[in-house]
């Protein structure tokens, strides 16, 4: 099954009542995955589930699977109420907390590194808004495995950025022999390698770099 849509085919059979150990039979998907993949999703054992178990540790275990799913969206909704709007100056940290994390402070080139497409999408935010950078200033390159398929990788990276394909890089392809088979399907979409060019503008080259260099100083400073 392509990368693409095996979290989408995770949740469908989840809610057609499929436990996770037979979700995890007919996808090959590890239990740790379904767990954070499922975390929010209601439970209800379809036939199939219960006579495998018997009745009453599978009500038992739904009744704590959907106390535990009601508990995290209620306290999800605290949270929210709790952070309230971002303005633009709470953009602007945030990016930078985020450049702080992941992004290069080496070679004054200006970078971030990411699998997850939250914290690329919002670095491309941070780029556009705080940088005053244009998609034209924005690549992306993808680092994948053996066991991704590139071309499903790269539309999902494309419609995750909204970046067109004229800023996709050369993927690279991790072929290294002696690495371990328990990275397997933990990346169904590699890595994303988002990196700034300046087109001809010097401000948005290594000028860009120093100057969020500077940021981070400051805050080093003052915190």
């Amino acid at each position: 099954m392509q990368p693409l849509y095996l979290k989408e085919k995770v949740i469908e059979l989840r809610k057609k009542g499929y436990s996770y150990s037979l979700i995890e039979q007919k996808l090959g998907v590890s239990n740790s995955t379904l767990s954070d993949w499922l975390k929010d999703i209601p439970f209800n054992p379809n036939k199939t589930v219960l006579r495998r178990i018997k009745n009453g540790p599978s009500v038992s275990g739904r009744i704590r699977h959907n106390l535990k799913v009601k508990n995290v969206i209620e306290i999800k909704k605290i949270a929210k109420r709790e952070l309230g709007e971002i303005t633009k100056r709470d953009l602007w940290l945030l990016g930078l907390g985020l450049y702080l994390g992941e992004g290069s402070k080496t070679y004054e080139m200006v970078r971030i590194i990411n699998s997850n497409p939250q914290i690329i999408k919002l670095a491309v935010k941070w780029f556009k808004e705080i940088c005053q950078l244009k998609k034209a200033n924005i690549t992306i390159a993808l680092h994948l495995y053996p066991d991704n398929n590139i071309d499903e990788c790269i539309k999902y990276w494309q419609k995750e950025t909204n970046l067109p394909l004229t800023q996709f890089r050369k993927t690279q392809i991790d072929k290294r022999i002696n690495k371990s088979n328990r990275r397997k399907n933990k990346l169904p979409y590699g890595t994303a390698h988002l990196t700034i060019i300046s087109n001809g503008n010097p401000n948005l080259g290594v000028r860009l770099h120093r100057r969020i260099m500077g940021w981070m100083e400051n805050i080093y400073e003052k915190t």
